[in-house]
């Protein structure tokens, strides 16, 4: 078996991650079996019979020493991990980055998967694990075939089509427990989250991106209104407001449809005064929402943004329309009427 080069991984976008799997029966996505085709032989790597590298002990700094030292000179570094895991790791692929030698990672937990195939946005090469670990190390090769750039906690997705609506009514709308939903990545200027009290009809919120004199801003956060809200979540359900938790995916969406998958780092729940307003959409549903009464939580309009404060009757606002109710979020073709 001929294993392309890092540098021709890299240069020709097979960036493949390759699973090695410590025992069982090799199946579906699994590229090397130990005691098969992959031998290890005290520190000594074979594939298919040829010496191809070194198992080397990087659970101290003398280990990762070793490790370093033979970037360049090994087809592959194999790492037998101490204690610390992500640490080694990146020092390792940033020591092997741009060269021939390649990395792999012995990985006993679900959990350290994800870490060691997307570390330093480039990820190791190889995962050797056991059957228990073997399902996630599948997904996580899936999703490096699937991008081209990693985007940490990201994933690009197709356009979503959003629509002009018309404010049909705004209104003090009392105090109540308000939801700001903070993720690990930043927005950018022109995104936000769907949100809504309709599941058919839903309003593109902004991030709290925009620079102020008063307060600083929060690019990580949308201030995404009342409890009992929907929010359209990164699988294309909806979810209230009250049931994130962090570790959630979102959908992120700009005011051109862009799309794309966000994780939630936390929840933020506070008392405060609401603004309820209520629009008409291109299909004629009516509905609405309530969020916090405050300059930093604005709407975007035809062609410029605008604070909730702002909002008045007639106003145009961008948003969403579906055509079909949902049921534990996810849409159904049962008539169902939120008003």
């Amino acid at each position: 078996m001929v294993l392309p080069s890092r540098n021709q991984c890299r240069n020709t976008g097979c960036d493949t991650l390759q699973i090695w799997l410590d025992s069982g029966l090799r199946q579906n996505g699994v590229d090397l079996v130990l005691g098969e085709d992959l031998q290890i032989d005290g520190q000594a790597i074979y594939i298919d019979g040829r010496q191809v590298g070194r198992k080397v002990d990087v659970s101290d700094a003398k280990g990762q020493n070793e490790a370093r030292s033979m970037a360049g000179i090994v087809d592959w570094i194999l790492l037998d991990l101490g204690e610390w895991k992500m640490i080694p790791i990146e020092n390792i692929i940033a020591a092997c980055d741009g060269g021939p030698t390649k990395v792999a990672a012995k990985i006993t937990s679900p959990e350290q998967v994800l870490g060691a195939a997307f570390a330093l946005q480039i990820g190791v090469d190889a995962l050797l694990v056991n059957q228990d670990t073997l399902e996630t190390a599948l997904i996580a090769k899936s999703q490096r075939g699937e991008v081209t750039s990693f985007e940490s906690e990201t994933e690009v997705m197709t356009n979503k089509k959003l629509s002009i609506a018309e404010v049909i009514e705004v209104k003090e709308g009392g105090v109540g427990d308000r939801v700001c939903v903070d993720l690990i990545s930043m927005l950018n200027i022109g995104e936000g989250m769907l949100i809504g009290s309709n599941s058919k009809s839903l309003i593109l919120v902004h991030g709290e991106t925009v620079e102020s004199e008063f307060v600083p801003s929060r690019p990580f956060r949308v201030n995404a209104g009342a409890a009992h809200s929907y929010i359209l979540m990164g699988d294309g359900s909806t979810r209230y407001l009250s049931e994130l938790k962090m570790g959630d995916e979102v959908m992120v969406i700009d005011s051109l449809g862009n799309s794309r998958k966000a994780i939630v780092g936390r929840i933020k729940i506070e008392k405060r005064p609401f603004i309820l307003f209520r629009w008409r959409d291109e299909n004629h549903n009516e509905a609405g929402a309530l969020l916090q009464q405050a300059e930093t939580v604005r709407l975007i309009g035809e062609s410029d943004l605008m604070s909730i404060t702002q909002l008045k009757p007639g106003m145009k606002i961008l948003g969403w329309t579906g055509t079909s109710g949902r049921h534990v979020g996810q849409e159904i073709s049962a008539k169902v009427d939120e008003k």
